[in-house]
């Protein structure tokens, strides 16, 4: 049975939560966001970009991405306790373990899983301005109903 995303749902910046990716479509709902639900045990928060070396870490961690047909430069909602593990495991904010965040896109509930906002700034893949909504420019666009739900592993 499909569930209806929450037209509520919010980035870290409490703005609008914004259109990730559908290609490859990604989300723990498969409809493009890094929306939380009560059924995402794994918190598929940040939306981040995927590099060669996340996807050896994650696979030496037990969650092979590239056995789903993901590979380096995909956009995709991860765990947020995966995408902490990377960033506790770089050596510096050039190191790229860790997948580069999209803020305009990554949940808030991220904040609420020991990942802090300056941490994400950090990490982030664009110039954003804080309290915006997306990029400059550009509306996020609005959550729509999905036709299922497909769910990873992590």
């Amino acid at each position: 049975m499909a569930t209806k995303p929450s037209n509520n749902s919010l980035n870290v910046f409490k703005k609008p939560l914004a259109l990730f990716s559908q290609q490859p479509m990604t989300g723990f709902y498969r409809d493009g966001y890094c929306r939380v639900g009560v059924e995402d045990g794994g918190n598929h928060a940040v939306a981040g970009v995927l590099t060669k070396e996340f996807l050896d870490f994650s696979a030496s961690r037990g969650n092979n991405l590239r056995s789903i047909g993901l590979e380096p430069g995909c956009k995709w909602c991860l765990c947020t306790a995966r995408w902490k593990e990377a960033m506790e495991a770089a050596k510096g904010a050039d190191d790229p373990v860790v997948p580069k965040v999209h803020l305009h896109a990554t949940d808030q509930s991220a904040l609420q899983n020991g990942i802090t906002m300056d941490v994400l700034k950090k990490f982030s893949a664009e110039s954003e301005v804080e309290g915006s909504g997306g990029r400059l420019g550009q509306e996020p666009k609005s959550p729509e109903t999905p036709g299922g739900i497909t769910r990873e592993t992590h």
